[in-house]
């Protein structure tokens, strides 16, 4: 890699989103490079009828930004994160979602803390993007928040993702530094490659200064969705600390938190919709991750 003009392959995994993708690619073209790098793109389309590939050939005809269309046919998340990582060219690669779109300083954000703090990799928040007519209930229970840290706050594998990612190539060079497939259809493919990387050393730190938006879409307006991937998540989440030999004060944490928020549940009701809401969620996820905990998982294709 040119440390002093490192070459960035921003790698996209898309599937069935065409007016997303059109908006982050245009607004891709336009990130300020201060000099300091160049960069381009890798689509991975992973829908087999190749429905992003109209989307990108008429972005390459009217715009200067190099970008490769590349398809992964078998729906499968960590499938699509593989192929990207194998097409990228770049020495830098950066993971965004297909529902996002950067800030125009998001690369040279992650960049220079790459290099500030000599991290292996950088991570960034996600914040909400709300479109015209999202129920009030939804922004106000900032379900669709995420945590934000310090810059340069180590990262622990729980709070990883590849919503907004910088990483060196290097990380991906032994043969096993894959997104694991097993994982690829029901979620958690980018925490457990991140899990596997963190203990062979590799460390990564966080910019909060390196934003991504994320649009919160229309089937995200439902209690039925949060509820769903709460379940979800907290089932693997439980199922994979018990495979890990989790201590008892995980267990004992998970269970307490059930209590808690099953009990607060009639008197957030009171407090409004959007209380009501995020106390539910809190507590399916706990209940969840018990019965995950005890081999009890429900896997459903992802849906986030």
């Amino acid at each position: 890699m040119n440390v002093l003009s490192p070459h960035i392959s921003v790698c996209i995994c898309t599937f069935k989103r065409t007016e997303l993708l059109q908006r982050l690619l245009a607004k891709l073209a336009g990130q300020q490079t201060a000099g300091e790098f160049t960069y381009s793109a890798v689509v991975v389309d992973n829908d087999a009828t190749r429905s992003a590939e109209q989307v990108v050939l008429e972005f390459q005809k009217s715009q200067c930004l190099k970008v490769e269309y590349h398809v992964e046919p078998e729906q499968n998340i960590a499938l699509a994160r593989n192929k990207a990582v194998e097409m990228a060219g770049g020495g830098l690669i950066a993971f965004i979602d297909d529902d996002e779109f950067p800030d125009d300083q998001w690369l040279l954000h992650m960049l220079r803390a790459l290099r500030a703090f000599g991290a292996d990799g950088v991570l960034g928040p996600v914040r909400p993007h709300f479109e015209q007519g999202c129920p009030w209930w939804v922004i106000r229970s900032r379900l669709c928040e995420r945590k934000n840290h310090a810059t340069g706050t180590v990262m622990r594998s729980s709070d990883t993702r590849t919503g907004n990612v910088l990483i060196k190539r290097e990380v991906f060079a032994p043969s096993d530094h894959r997104f694991d497939p097993a994982f690829g259809r029901s979620g958690g493919s980018d925490v457990r490659f991140f899990e596997l990387v963190m203990q062979k050393g590799h460390v990564f730190v966080w910019c909060n200064e390196a934003v991504v938006f994320e649009t919160v879409l229309p089937d995200r307006w439902t209690a039925s969705f949060y509820l769903r991937r709460a379940v979800r998540k907290g089932g693997l989440s439980g199922a994979w600390m018990r495979k890990q030999g989790s201590s008892g004060g995980h267990l004992a944490f998970a269970f307490a938190a059930a209590c808690v928020y099953s009990t607060a549940v009639p008197f957030a009701t009171l407090m409004g919709k959007h209380y009501c809401i995020k106390c539910l969620v809190k507590s399916a996820y706990h209940i969840a991750w018990l019965s995950g905990f005890f081999g009890h998982v429900h896997i459903r294709l992802r849906d986030d």
